[in-house]
């Protein structure tokens, strides 16, 4: 078995990739920024069933500084670069997020070439590829781009895709024997084993808890994080995957009402907060005047970018769970947290 670099371990995507390594065999190094995360690290993976002992070692290191990357890099078979900044709000500078997943990416990526690393999967983001494009009927595919001079990206959108560019232009210019091969997911759900999960959680735990007078005209693509976790690995080790991107999603759009309506249908008691009614734009577009966090949603009321993982499906042999699935483990495993 192999000995992977899983970065930004106390992340949700990158908690479920080293559950799947430890049990596929392989030995796991991952980074946290401060040592001290170590026992949180522990404590999400024995929430997913596993006991990793000696086979989960830690090394500190930062996506804004050198330290720390070519102990981590040093002697890895494969890295999944997961760690990126993810902000709770809105930054003032865009440049708080695309900086640090810029560099910290062209710094693991010059750790893995200088150790001798066979080959990096990045998780990257729909976001790299669907965003600042007139509104269309065609599915967004692994030869989309996002377009930086669009009308529709948050700092967020932005940091991805070009960090996502910087990767492959490393790759291309410097790369020398190391392979890159990126993973881009749509909207995240899944168990959570801790406090530490995805942006897309919140959709489900907003639902659950009433926050919301009702439902905006949000349609997104949804994928699990354990069928995430897994195409990381299929990237990791198949040799069709060298070179390659590949877009995670289960099935197409799905609106933030057909959310609500499956938590009612499927959560009973649990559900009593969830709201089902549509809400108006004009109404989105009221309550966002006094809520910064519901601004962000505005160029997107009504949108649908629908989205193929054929690709993965087809290379890969990849299976992706229904997305009802996901939405109900997400709100069992929110209320387990919480009991």
């Amino acid at each position: 078995m192999s000995l992977v670099l899983v970065t930004g371990g106390s992340g949700f995507i990158a908690a479920h990739c080293i559950l799947q390594l430890l049990a596929a065999g392989h030995e796991v190094r991952t980074t946290v920024r401060n040592l001290a995360r170590e026992a949180d690290v522990r404590a999400m993976l024995k929430a997913g069933g596993a006991e990793p002992g000696p086979r989960l070692s830690f090394v500190a290191a930062d996506l804004m500084a050198d330290d720390g990357w070519a102990e981590a890099a040093r002697g890895c078979d494969y890295a999944l670069h997961v760690a990126s900044p993810i902000p709770p709000g809105v930054p003032k500078d865009e440049n708080e997020l695309i900086v640090p997943a810029r560099d910290g990416a062209l710094r693991l990526l010059r750790a893995a070439r200088d150790a001798g690393v066979k080959r990096v999967v990045l998780t990257s983001s729909f976001a790299a590829i669907g965003y600042g494009h007139k509104v269309r009927q065609k599915p967004f595919d692994e030869t989309d781009w996002t377009r930086l001079d669009g009308d529709d990206l948050s700092p967020y959108t932005k940091s991805k895709a070009i960090a996502e560019r910087a990767a492959w232009d490393f790759i291309a210019r410097e790369g020398g024997a190391l392979e890159l091969a990126t993973v881009n997911p749509v909207g995240v759900l899944g168990p959570v084993l801790g406090p530490d999960y995805s942006a897309s959680i919140m959709i489900v735990k907003g639902l659950m808890d009433g926050a919301m007078p009702g439902c905006p005209k949000l349609g997104f693509g949804l994928v699990d994080v354990r069928d995430v976790a897994d195409l990381h690995l299929r990237a990791m080790t198949d040799p069709a995957a060298k070179g390659e991107r590949f877009l995670a999603i289960s099935g197409d759009v799905v609106w933030m009402r057909d959310v609500a309506l499956l938590l009612k249908a499927r959560m009973g008691k649990a559900a009593a907060k969830v709201p089902t009614r549509q809400l108006p734009n004009w109404l989105v577009f009221i309550a966002a005047l006094r809520m910064p966090e519901v601004k962000v949603l505005l160029p997107e009321l009504g949108k649908e970018k629908h989205a193929t993982g054929e690709k993965a499906m087809r290379l890969l042999g990849w299976k992706p769970r229904p997305w009802e699935q996901s939405a109900v483990d997400t709100a069992e495993s929110l209320i387990a947290l919480e009991a």
